[in-house]
């Protein structure tokens, strides 16, 4: 299986098990080792009282970018911390898209950068941290074959 390959059923996977990303409403668009891309359109719901998408939910559409990027390589890998900078706000309507790279992967702790965008426009910044628990993520489907 190809690093690619990896990923793709590392991301599939998790998806399937990943009920509130699903249930908020996300799309998974890309995958890559180290990588990944996610879309969320705001809808009304997830606005706060200023009428601007709730900051909980951009970090949400963030986190769960920065999990799928760092869960590529058939490693479990949880965060173990995390920040985020809101740069401009968002509407009801707006596509945000949030891609997650990694920055560096030693031993067992990871950083990853996912930046929000709305039409190329930053929304927000966020660093991820990451710590990965030593057990392959493929492991209840029978492993990486």
């Amino acid at each position: 299986m190809s690093p690619v390959e990896l990923a793709e059923a590392c991301a599939a996977y998790l998806w399937e098990h990943d009920t509130a990303s699903r249930s908020a409403g996300m799309a998974l668009e890309a995958v890559a080792p180290g990588y990944a891309r996610l879309v969320l359109e705001i809808d009304e719901a997830m606005t706060n009282g200023h009428g601007i998408a709730h900051g909980g939910v951009v970090f949400l559409l963030a986190d769960t970018a920065f999990a799928f990027a760092c869960n590529t390589y058939d490693d479990v890998t949880v965060a173990q911390g995390a920040d985020i900078s809101f740069v401009e706000p968002a509407y009801v309507g707006d596509r945000l898209v949030a891609e997650a790279r990694e920055v560096v992967r030693r031993g067992r702790s990871g950083v990853y950068d996912v930046t929000v965008t709305r039409d190329g426009s930053v929304v927000a910044v966020f660093r991820g941290r990451s710590r990965s628990l030593g057990r392959p993520l493929l492991e209840r489907r029978g492993g990486v074959q």
